[in-house]
């Protein structure tokens, strides 16, 4: 079937409104004190709400994937309706900086979308920040959901509405029953999860994958943000990063060379990030190898540790986030508490009501 045939005539899926209602760029502080910002939470789904799917991002360029996408909602009982922008293209982008932020503006006013979820990563999800509604999203909470580059959107989003957000698989992304089954817990069903890597040693007398490394040992609670590692320092100096005070900072990566994930780590280090954090936990660090780093490399781990362990927090290793099959919804946001010996991160309480 033809891509734009199918965006125009699937049946759930009414698209937004148009270019008409785009809005100029909102006006902010160059400085928001987020350690008295007012948790905001979205409500839960339930089967029969819709779900918006807008492309803040890169695109996708073949009909295949916006199909898949909207037949997983569908299986989990929910309407679609795609942004108007969602197969719209500017270079490797999804339309312009104003037509991406345009379709989520809208997404966050339309009383019939309960729910929003990025379609894909990929690059330019920067560019929309000063771009984005935020008193419109105050005065309309909803579950937000993606993660990757859609990381600039979740730390703008809690830093200027405080706003509960959701860093995990989005449209396109695998939905395997681990994924899902998480995703239910949290939005559907408004449990306070508890994150830990599955137990599963297959034909081995111990667990060999999905294992958990202890940084430092103990305790630690704060408030659980984050997200991908570059994307996050991209945006470093911006007014669109929140007060790291007592939050427990959790990172992914995928497809960089160590050299680059020790720049990064460095930049946290010299921005004061790591020195204000209660707790760290790292996921999967997917196709991070150590070329290009002349005569030899560091190891991931040697990073980690050079930056995590001076800092006497817990911290942990090996969680079951980031660019991987095995992805959990992590909320953005809510009061957290991480075991760095048994590898969890437990919600204190529910991210939607």
């Amino acid at each position: 079937m033809e891509r734009r045939n199918f965006l125009r005539n699937i049946g759930t899926g009414s698209l937004a409104v148009g270019l008409s209602s785009f809005i100029a760029p909102v006006a902010f502080s160059s400085e928001l004190n987020t350690t008295t910002l007012k948790e905001l939470i979205p409500n839960h789904l339930s089967e029969g709400d819709t779900i918006g799917i807008i492309s803040p991002a890169s695109n996708k360029f073949e009909s295949e994937p916006y199909e898949i996408a909207v037949e997983t909602f569908q299986a989990m009982g929910l309407k679609v309706k795609l942004g108007e922008h969602v197969d719209s293209h500017y270079g490797h982008l999804a339309g312009t900086d104003e037509e991406r932020a345009a379709d989520l503006n809208n997404m966050f006013k339309d009383p019939e979308v309960d729910a929003i979820i990025a379609l894909r990563g990929g690059s330019g999800a920067a560019r929309i920040l000063d771009k984005i509604d935020y008193d419109a999203i105050k005065k309309n909470p909803k579950i937000f959901i993606g993660y990757s580059d859609i990381t600039a959107i979740h730390m703008a989003i809690y830093t200027k509405t405080g706003l509960v957000t959701f860093h995990g698989p989005m449209a396109i992304s695998t939905w395997n029953s681990f994924s899902y089954n998480i995703f239910k817990e949290i939005l559907f069903n408004k449990n306070a999860f508890t994150f830990e890597n599955t137990k599963d040693t297959g034909n081995n007398l111990v667990q060999v994958n999905n294992r958990i490394r202890t940084i430092t040992s103990g305790k630690a609670e704060g408030i659980l943000l984050g997200g991908n590692l570059s994307v996050l320092t991209g945006i470093m100096g911006s007014s669109f990063l929140p007060n790291w005070e007592n939050k427990i900072l959790y990172l992914e990566e995928v497809g960089e060379k160590i050299y680059a994930i020790d720049r990064m780590m460095s930049q946290l280090k010299l921005a004061g990030v790591l020195d204000k954090i209660s707790g760290f936990v790292f996921g999967q660090c997917t196709d991070c190898d150590p070329g290009g780093s002349g005569y030899g490399s560091l190891t991931l781990e040697e990073v980690i540790d050079h930056y995590i362990k001076p800092l006497g927090i817990p911290a942990y290793s090996g969680a079951m986030f980031g660019h991987v099959d095995n992805n959990s919804t992590i909320p953005n946001g809510i009061n957290a508490a991480i075991d760095a010996d048994k590898g969890t991160i437990s919600m204190l309480s529910p991210a939607v009501s």
